[in-house]
C-alpha cells in the first residue's frame, strides 16, 4: 500500500485533484470531510466542543457553526490546540477505519489541507502539493466560495507559504492552467504512483 499525502493551499484545485485520482482508482481518505463527519450532532465529539467552547457553537438546528467556531479558534493559538485535541484523535481513529478497507498494492490518498503546518509530512511515502499563484487563489476563493478577497488573504497567511509547501513536496502540481493541463499532470503523477505501489 502506498500512503500518499496531498495538500494545498486554499483554493489551490486539491480537490479537484483529489477527485481525478479517485477517478483512476486512489482510495481518497479527505480529512476535511472526516473532520466534519466526527462531530456530527449527537457524536461524543460536538458534545465535547460545546462543553469546551459553548452553546454559542452551534446553529439553531443543533449544528456545529464551524464559521463562528472559526472565529473564535482561529485568533487564538490555546483555543486552537484545544479544538485540534477533540478533533484530530478521533479523525485518526476515523481514517484507521477506512484504511482497513484497502487493498495490499491500494494506492491511499489522504487529502489534508495543514499537511506541511503540522509537519505530517512524515507519515507519507510521497507528499504531493498542489499549487497555484497566490493572486490566483485568491480570484478562485472569492468566485467559487463567495469569500471576501481580504477574508482569503488572511486564511493564506494563516496557511504555510508556498515555497514552504513546494519545499516539503516529493511531486508538484502545477494548477496554473486549463482543466486538460491538470488531467495531463495527474495522468503523469498517476502512473508513477502506480509504479510506487
Amino acid at each position: 500500500m502506498l500512503r500518499v499525502g496531498l495538500t494545498g493551499g486554499i483554493g489551490s484545485g486539491k480537490s479537484a485533484v483529489a477527485r481525478r485520482l479517485e477517478g483512476r482508482g486512489a482510495l481518497i481518505i479527505d480529512a476535511d470531510r472526516i473532520s466534519r463527519e466526527v462531530v456530527e450532532p449527537g457524536t461524543s465529539g460536538l458534545e465535547e466542543i460545546v462543553a469546551g467552547f459553548g452553546e454559542d457553537v452551534l446553529t439553531d438546528e443543533g449544528r456545529l457553526d464551524r464559521p463562528k467556531l472559526g472565529e473564535i479558534v482561529f485568533s487564538d493559538t490555546a483555543k486552537l490546540a484545544k479544538l485540534n485535541a477533540i478533533v484530530h484523535p478521533r479523525v485518526g481513529a476515523r481514517t484507521e477505519e477506512l484504511m482497513k478497507g484497502a487493498s495490499a498494492d491500494a494506492v491511499v490518498v489522504y487529502d489534508v489541507p495543514l499537511l506541511v503546518e503540522n509537519d505530517l509530512g512524515g507519515l507519507y511515502d510521497v507528499v504531493v502539493v498542489v499549487d497555484v499563484p497566490e493572486e490566483e487563489q485568491v480570484a478562485r476563493v472569492v468566485h467559487n466560495r463567495g469569500m471576501d478577497s481580504d477574508q482569503v488573504r488572511a486564511r493564506i497567511q494563516a496557511q504555510a507559504t508556498r515555497e514552504r509547501r513546494r519545499a516539503a513536496a516529493d511531486i508538484v502540481v502545477d494548477n496554473s492552467g486549463t482543466p486538460e493541463d491538470l488531467d495531463a499532470r495527474v495522468a503523469e503523477v498517476w502512473e508513477y504512483l502506480r509504479e510506487r505501489a
